[in-house]
Order: C-alpha cells, then structure tokens, then sequence
C-alpha cells in the first residue's frame, strides 16, 4: 500500500505535472509508467495533478495549435519542452478550469518559468498566456465553456 498524499498545495502540483508532461515528452516513457515512478520515489501524485496531466493529455494536439497561434506562429514543437509543458498546463488551467482565476493560472506559470527554464522564458509565458487568455476571453472559450 502507498503511503498517502502530503496536502501539498496547487503550486507544488503544478510543478509535478509539468515536469511529469516533460519527462513524458523527452523520453518517451508513458505517463503511467512516469506516474509509478514518482510514486516509488516517494512523489505520489495527489487529484490535482493528476487532473491537470490527464487533461493536458487529452486536449494536447487543441492546446498545442492555440500555444503556435497565439506564439506568432511560432509552432509549439519549436518551442523547448520544459516551457511549452509549462504552457500546456496553463493554457489548460485558463480553458478549463474555472474555479482558478486567469491571472492566477499565468502568475503561477510564470513562476515556473523563472526558477525552472531560460532566463527569457518567463516574458515569453507571460506573453503567450496574455494572448491566450485574451483570445478565450473574445472568443468565448473560457473555463465556463469547458468545464467538465
């Protein structure tokens, strides 16, 4: 049996799902296989990044093309792998979740940015999430739309 879940908050599950998303992409490995080995390591996924995991890889391709779209142009594949995770997991946040404030879900993905990628990385999340957000807001495609 699997000790249980520390209460750890959102941001460290944030975290873990972004780097589980990474590691998935960089390797190759899947993410159950991932999963298992964070819980043998002692970093048991708790609900809510499981959610975000399981979201991001379910609406991956649909996140992706709204990143490369909003990125002028620039195509999420071209983008390095630690950032755009990052970028999936709050561009997922912003979509679907609508207990989470937009500026919450952006403040935290630039955190991330900061301690974990290149220092340019966090103006380019703080960008592409902006005109993100912005589209879903004009567009209708809030959380509110996609709540599940």
């Amino acid at each position: 049996m699997s000790p249980p879940v520390q209460e750890r908050g959102r941001r460290a599950s944030r975290r873990q799902a972004v780097f589980l998303l990474y590691q998935h992409d960089v390797t190759g490995l899947s993410i159950e296989e991932l999963s298992a080995n964070a819980e043998r390591g002692g970093e048991p996924m708790d609900d809510f990044t499981q959610a975000l995991v399981d979201g991001v890889s379910v609406d991956r391709a649909h996140l992706d093309g709204i990143i490369s779209r909003e990125s002028a142009d620039w195509p999420a594949d071209r983008i390095a792998p630690l950032e755009r995770n990052v970028l999936r997991v709050a561009a997922h946040e912003i979509l679907d979740w609508p207990d989470i404030p937009v500026a919450v879900s952006i403040s935290e993905a630039v955190e991330l940015a900061k301690r974990y990628c290149q220092p340019e990385a966090a103006g380019l999340v703080n960008g592409i999430l902006g005109a993100v957000a912005s589209s879903a807001a004009a567009d209708g495609e809030g959380a509110d739309e996609h709540a599940g």
